[in-house]
């Protein structure tokens, strides 16, 4: 058996021992982040039927998978870096999720990308859960507004909040604050727990888990 097929398979029996322990009744879906590993790499877990695939480069991802959805028509690529304005037509092109929706300037060019192509990308907007100055994202109190933004003045179809907390500090406490503001929004997803902290992030309501090293390995 491949190694990254054995390593889902750990991380698959994690996540169902949590779900168990702490009596939740949603999985959340694996996206299996693949940047910088070529595409041999990837079609093992393509035959075995894994839909949810992440890349943070937009140049990166197009040279991997803008031949593949002929193939595999089911997959979903997600968008987990940060997207420039002017790569967002490529983006929604290629993408079925964006993770990192972080500015108005971005909302605005997403929305009119959209409009051109008749297309919809499911939208998480990225807080900056810490106020980290070297990290993006919305803070929680403009959180709102932009929200509101988006989705009454743009019409964009944002499906939830993303997140990515301080390193080295226990991330719990950050997916708690997120979770309880996705709660105010009444927003049914979350983008939060990569491989040093998804155990935290399931048991507190992720939906979406944005793996790399924990199943692809050592870059």
């Amino acid at each position: 058996m491949h190694n990254s097929i054995e390593k889902l398979s750990v991380v698959k029996n994690k996540i169902n021992d949590i779900l168990s322990k702490k009596q939740l009744k949603t999985s959340p879906k694996i996206i299996i982040v693949t940047k910088t590993f070529p595409f041999k790499n990837i079609i093992p877990l393509l035959e075995i039927g894994h839909l949810h695939y992440g890349e943070n480069k937009i140049q990166e991802a197009e040279i991997k998978w803008s031949n593949v959805k002929n193939t595999y028509k089911n997959i979903k690529l997600h968008m987990v870096g940060r997207l420039q304005t002017n790569k967002v037509k490529k983006a929604v092109k290629l993408f079925d999720y964006i993770h990192s929706l972080d500015s108005e300037r971005l909302a605005l060019k997403l929305s009119e990308c959209e409009k051109e192509m008749n297309k919809k990308t499911k939208l998480f907007i990225q807080v900056n859960i810490a106020e980290e100055n070297q990290k993006s994202g919305i803070l929680l109190n403009h959180l709102d507004q932009f929200y509101n933004y988006c989705k009454k003045d743009l019409s964009l179809n944002v499906i939830g909040l993303m997140c990515l907390p301080p390193k080295n500090l226990d991330a719990s406490q950050y997916f708690k604050l997120l979770k309880d503001n996705s709660d105010k929004l009444n927003l049914n997803e979350l983008s939060m727990g990569m491989s040093s902290d998804f155990e935290n992030a399931i048991s507190i309501g992720s939906t979406y888990l944005r793996l790399g090293t924990a199943i692809m390995g050592d870059r």
